[in-house]
């Protein structure tokens, strides 16, 4: 039973950074995987904000593009969201998935596997 748990959310203001953290635990031995992050902003439907498939390929929405950076550190089963230039629009619930495989969508449908979310508030 793999296990998602996330951190690092907050309160900031805009232009601001914060970085998420997933720490992963359990079965999760697979050569082939897609890890990312949704999130869900209040009063509307769950997003999918960025994705890295086990090679390393990385995936953004393009509302973060250049803005947003997900990272993954294997030895510690940890994988990261730094959010920089922050925006009050980024404000949302934000989500761990995972699932084996490769070709990471943003379909939520997809992932067997999700945290119980980190909130994230940007102020203007």
């Amino acid at each position: 039973q793999v296990q998602l748990v996330e951190s690092g959310g907050g309160s900031v203001q805009a232009g601001g950074s914060l970085r998420l953290s997933c720490a992963v635990s359990g079965y999760t031995f697979r050569y082939t995987y897609c890890m990312g992050w949704f999130r869900q902003p209040p009063g509307k439907e769950r997003e999918g904000v960025a994705t890295i498939e086990s090679d390393g390929t990385t995936n953004y929405a393009n509302s973060v593009k250049g803005r947003f950076t997900i990272s993954q550190d294997n030895a510690k089963n940890t994988l990261y969201l730094q959010m920089n230039s922050l925006e009050p629009e980024d404000t949302a619930m934000y989500y761990c998935v995972r699932r084996p495989g490769r070709l990471c969508r943003f379909e939520w449908g997809d992932y067997q596997n999700w945290g119980q979310g980190t909130q994230v508030t940007v102020s203007s």
